[in-house]
């Protein structure tokens, strides 16, 4: 990477306080690495403005720190601050969280019409025509809805549910019911005299293909599955 440092930002009391560091190792911190202070420091200051090298005067650390040493300062600016992305870092991060975001609503939304998923590929164009922000941080479940909400204009979206019935052999019960478990809400069940599973489970509608897929494998295509209305 060609940039060799960037910038961890921590406002308190209305007063900024940054750190220079290692843009590769920072990230991998901020994301649960953890590493030593000293392999992600540039250089051991705490400063103002680090664009201009304005340091940090030591009343200023110690009042808002509790401390007049920068180390220690600088770790609590670690673990509080924002890290300043490089560009490079956060079109990656941005496309790998784009990438989760079309999985979450193609797995979790249908078209009502079909009661079907979407195809991925369809999804990710019709993000590209909303110009909504991906935020390279935030957990892309709590993104999904805001996402799915804005691509309503272009795309039918919608939560729907459909609810099975099953029935697993025997011999594949115990595997299968491993499965069902990942995918779907159990709403009743009961094991048979013969060994045999059977259940009502409950879905979201863009699941259903996936689902049948899996449990086919999972029982060597022996299981019923019945759509309820």
């Amino acid at each position: 990477m060609s940039t060799k440092y960037t910038v961890i930002r921590l406002t308190h009391g209305g007063e900024k306080f940054e750190i220079l560091v290692d843009p590769d190792r920072a990230l991998a911190y901020k994301q649960g690495r953890k590493q030593e202070l000293s392999k992600l420091l540039v250089v051991d200051e705490v400063f103002t403005d680090a664009r201009r090298g304005e340091r940090a005067s030591a009343d200023r650390l110690r009042t808002t720190f509790g401390t007049s040493d920068p180390l220690k300062a600088a770790e609590m600016i670690l673990e509080q601050g924002k890290l300043q992305l490089t560009s490079e870092q956060r079109q990656e991060m941005v496309e790998q969280k784009k990438k989760q975001i079309v999985y979450l609503i193609s797995r979790n939304y249908a078209d009502p019409r079909t009661k079907l998923p979407h195809p991925p590929s369809r999804i990710e164009q019709a993000l590209e025509q909303v110009h909504l922000p991906i935020d390279p941080f935030e957990d892309a479940e709590e993104q999904v809805k805001k996402f799915a909400k804005a691509l309503l204009p272009i795309l039918p979206l919608s939560m729907e549910k459909i609810v099975l019935a099953l029935r697993i052999p025997h011999q594949y019960a115990n595997k299968a019911y491993g499965s069902v478990k990942n995918m779907a809400e159990v709403q009743k069940q009961e094991w048979q005299p013969d060994g045999s599973w059977i259940a009502i489970v409950e879905i979201a509608a863009g699941l259903r293909v996936d689902f049948m897929d899996k449990i086919g494998k999972a029982t060597g295509g022996s299981a019923e599955v019945k759509i309820l209305d």
